[in-house]
């Protein structure tokens, strides 16, 4: 559906607030959303809340109201001018075009559409205009890894040209979802007690083995005491899904379809936040002191940087946050226009909920001025 035609279709929402579709409610990432929207400036009429067959009925708060979740199917997006998804991808594949038929902007946090050339993939803070170019009604939401540092290369690239990227994740265990969190916390409970372990090749899988070998792990390897180099699934020529990501969403982000990206995704003990050392290369010579001057009027991005201090972020002290953290700010000592970074960011709020939020309340203020 073109976008002249999405709007005759809905014929704007001048004189009411838009009505808003949260698609996935019960999920990990629909938690947080659900606390997000009744933090942040209300700007929708009514919500409702949208999840599988097995969740309908289900009842939630919402804007300090108990609201009853309904079951996904065409009928419930009528009157839905918004729709947010967080779902896996065959199910957004499937119900997104449904949701836009019946007259909704979709914002999706999947991966199912973000590479697709007619669905801009958005960051308000680094290129909001893309969100009115959704000739397919469609607009993604980044990957959480590729997020969480988007706001400080946004900033960054604006002013000196992004040219190569060098990343190295270190990606929590909520990035896989409940289930990812609940393994690393069972795992903890096994070897947390134990101080022998983790001394002796082998002895952490070991013990995990004959505690929880027969429960199903979404990570490839022991997670508790270690880290483990790989998030996704398999593409060629050895990268996962997760470093492709990085590569190619940036690309698109910047505006940059030439952009050098190499990145290597780590798994890491640590339930919720995000972090990423990042080397950066511009076009035109950079300071450190330029580079922190961008980044502390940045939208969005707060600095922590006095390693002397011991001043840094740290997943531990920024989990449950909105803003993007950025420390560790070197000028890199043998290559020439380069930055190094250390990035910190909830992957759940600005790496998923929030963003998702923000592009919706985009589209709102457009509807709303329709």
């Amino acid at each position: 559906m073109s976008q002249s035609t999405e709007s005759t279709r809905a014929g704007g929402t001048s004189g009411r607030r838009p009505t808003l579709a949260v698609v996935g409610a019960t999920g990990a990432v629909g938690t947080v959303m659900l606390g997000i929207l009744s933090q942040r400036q209300d700007v929708w009429g009514e919500i409702r809340l949208v999840a599988s067959a097995r969740s309908a009925g289900t009842v939630l708060r919402v804007r300090g109201e108990d609201v009853v979740v309904q079951e996904l199917t065409a009928e419930v997006f009528d009157g839905v001018d918004v729709a947010m998804f967080d779902v896996p991808d065959e199910v957004s594949a499937q119900w997104a075009p449904v949701a836009v038929e019946r007259g909704a902007v979709v914002v999706d946090n999947s991966g199912a559409f973000r590479m697709d050339p007619d669905v801009p993939l958005v960051v308000p803070e680094v290129n909001p205009a893309q969100v009115r170019n959704r000739p397919r009604g469609i607009i993604s939401n980044p990957n959480c890894t590729t997020l969480t540092m988007m706001d400080a290369l946004g900033a960054l690239h604006h002013g000196w040209g992004l040219t190569e990227l060098v990343v190295a994740s270190y990606q929590a265990a909520s990035g896989a979802g409940q289930p990812g969190v609940d393994r690393l916390y069972d795992e903890l409970a096994v070897v947390g007690g134990d101080r022998t372990l983790g001394q002796r090749s082998g002895d952490v899988r070991g013990a995990l083995e004959e505690k929880l070998g027969s429960v199903p792990s979404p990570f490839p390897a022991p997670l508790a005491l270690n880290v483990v180099p790989w998030a996704g699934s398999p593409k060629d020529g050895g990268w996962s899904s997760e470093e492709l990501k990085v590569r190619n969403e940036s690309r698109k982000i910047l505006g940059i379809a030439d952009l050098k990206v190499s990145a290597t995704c780590v798994r890491v003990p640590v339930v919720t936040t995000h972090s990423l050392a990042v080397h950066a290369v511009f076009q035109r010579p950079l300071t450190v002191e330029d580079a922190r001057q961008a980044l502390v009027e940045a939208p969005s991005v707060v600095v922590v940087d006095d390693p002397e201090q011991g001043d840094f972020p740290t997943p531990a002290d920024v989990v449950g946050a909105d803003p993007t953290f950025v420390g560790r700010l070197r000028q890199s000592l043998d290559f020439p226009n380069a930055i190094d970074l250390f990035v910190c960011g909830d992957n759940l709020r600005k790496g998923a909920a929030l963003n998702t939020a923000q592009i919706a309340e985009l589209v709102a203020a457009e509807l709303s001025a329709a």
